[in-house]
């Protein structure tokens, strides 16, 4: 069943306490309802480059996708904007790839990713790396992604513990990044929107600093407000330590109920009245 779907958007990314630059690159599709969110690595400033490549390619490539099928797409359209987006993943990857090939000083840059694609009544969320993507709903939040780490490798292994995590020095080791191979393994999946959802993307930045019940928290303090809950999830990483670059993307959905056969038949009977 389809809904029509107006989102709001808000955004943030700071250089924390620590670091002297920011490798974070954040970009924003409203007219595709697109957010995309990208945590670089690398010496020589590579990293920056690496996360802006990401997320600059893959928004291009998305919007010149999606503006060409996007009357094609009917029955199939969950399916065939999933293959879209690997595949424009696929195009960045290999384009971060191609830039350290010409440029010797980014040799060994990548970066994680993470991109919440909505369309109707679903959000199509992807992600390579350890870059997250939470929801909250009715008050409860949830993690959506699971990181490709090492840290996450030994969890569901159950050499450490969920709160042993939380003090591990492994924790930033991930077994997947862009820019590091030309065969990427990008997980995607579908989730259903809700009307009044809030969807949260963040680099490590932000979720090494704050626990879930933290983020909880401060969304809630801020009143579900998202230009507030933004400037205020940065904050409180920073007054936690702000050890990294802090990048926040909040996006809310405002949905709207499809029309019923009854709704429909009752306005044909109100018009020819």
């Amino acid at each position: 069943m389809a809904y029509n779907v107006e989102l709001e958007f808000a955004a943030k990314t700071d250089t924390g306490l620590i670091r002297s630059h920011n490798e974070d690159a954040i970009a924003i599709s409203t007219t595709c309802g697109l957010a995309i969110l990208a945590d670089g690595m690398g010496g020589y400033n590579a990293g920056e480059v690496a996360s802006g490549i990401a997320t600059s390619v893959l928004k291009e490539s998305l919007e010149e996708r999606l503006q060409d099928q996007q009357w094609n797409m009917r029955s199939s359209r969950s399916k065939r904007m999933q293959q879209l987006m690997a595949e424009s993943i696929i195009h960045a990857n290999a384009s971060i790839i191609e830039a350290a090939r010409i440029e010797p000083r980014y040799s060994g840059m990548g970066t994680t990713l993470v991109a919440a694609l909505f369309h109707h009544n679903k959000v199509i969320v992807a992600h390579v790396g350890d870059s997250r993507a939470y929801r909250l709903r009715q008050g409860e939040l949830a993690q959506i992604t699971r990181d490709h780490s090492l840290l996450q490798e030994q969890i569901d292994a159950g050499l450490i513990s969920e709160e042993g995590a939380q003090f591990a020095q492994n924790r930033n080791l991930i077994t997947r990044a862009m820019g590091i191979d030309y065969s990427v393994e990008v997980e995607i999946h579908d989730h259903l929107t809700e009307d009044g959802d809030i969807y949260l993307l963040c680099s490590d930045g932000l979720s090494d600093m704050l626990s879930a019940r933290e983020i909880l928290d401060v969304m809630a303090s801020a009143d579900l407000n998202i230009e507030t809950a933004c400037d205020a999830l940065i904050r409180q990483a920073n007054e936690n330590g702000g050890r990294d670059n802090i990048s926040v993307v909040l996006i809310k959905v405002k949905s709207e109920n499809p029309e019923t056969e009854e709704g429909l038949f009752g306005r044909f009977l109100h018009w020819i009245k």
